[in-house]
């Protein structure tokens, strides 16, 4: 009860902020709509559909992204930690491109796919299967040492010792890194979909701006944290709890 009277304190605390900055006249009522105008902006997108189609669109387009991401990322993290020849030559690569925003592949995707999916859908795999690679070899460089050698010692070798030891027991940071990875794509996607016309809630956010609708431009702003928060509830952290207990690294309730 404590918590949760904390967390609605605190989302208390900030809609007063927000509509005292409203209504203090620091900037024009327009242009900073209160709470209430952005909330009601954002039922009526909901109710005429435009907020579920949007939503619908762009979620379909990061989930095949962020499977591929994850399909790639954590064989080349693997692949990292363990062969000297990726650990070498491929990881200052890596380590590289990730320093890269993911906004600033979107003029290659554009030029090599054209305005289409493809393009986003490019963007965001750059933008999140690095920082999974990384975060899995991370993992993998993390696990102790002694699992290793009594692997050895009992002869569990090849794919039985990389699928019944080394990722079982690098899991819970695997996990860890494919929840950043996911951040990542869900910024890399809604980048890309504000710079053309592409059905999702980046061109929400832009059809806002473009007819001066600040209380849509908001109401899609909350509408983004709101699935970001519930997708890392529900998904992530429940599946993060699940492992770290599972493995011993958190005390059962």
């Amino acid at each position: 009860m404590l918590k949760w009277a904390q967390k609605l304190g605190m989302i208390a605390l900030l809609f007063a902020l927000w509509e005292g900055l409203s209504r203090s006249g620091v900037w024009n009522k327009h242009l900073f709509p209160g709470p209430l105008e952005v909330i009601q902006a954002l039922i009526a997108m909901a109710r005429d559909g435009q907020l579920g189609a949007a939503t619908l669109r762009s979620l379909g387009r990061l989930s095949r992204a962020y499977l591929l991401s994850v399909a790639i990322g954590v064989p080349l993290g693997l692949c990292i930690a363990r062969l000297a020849f990726f650990r070498n030559a491929v990881k200052p690569v890596v380590m590289g491109l990730q320093a890269l925003p993911s906004i600033c592949w979107l003029p290659l995707a554009l030029l090599w796919f054209g305005l289409n999916d493809s393009a986003i859908l490019f963007v965001v795999v750059m933008g999140s299967v690095l920082g999974i690679s990384i975060a899995t070899e991370d993992a993998v460089n993390g696990l102790d040492p002694q699992l290793a050698r009594v692997a050895r010692t009992l002869g569990v070798r090849g794919p039985r010792f990389y699928f019944g030891v080394l990722l079982p027991g690098a899991l819970p940071g695997i996990v860890t890194g494919l929840k950043l990875g996911w951040s990542f794509a869900w910024r890399a996607l809604l980048a890309g979909e504000l710079l053309f016309v592409s059905g999702g809630l980046g061109q929400l956010l832009t059809m806002g701006r473009e007819l001066m609708d600040v209380s849509q431009v908001m109401a899609v702003m909350l509408a983004i944290i709101l699935i970001g928060i519930t997708v890392d509830r529900v998904l992530f952290q429940t599946v993060e709890t699940r492992l770290r207990r599972r493995w011993g690294l958190t005390a059962s309730v």
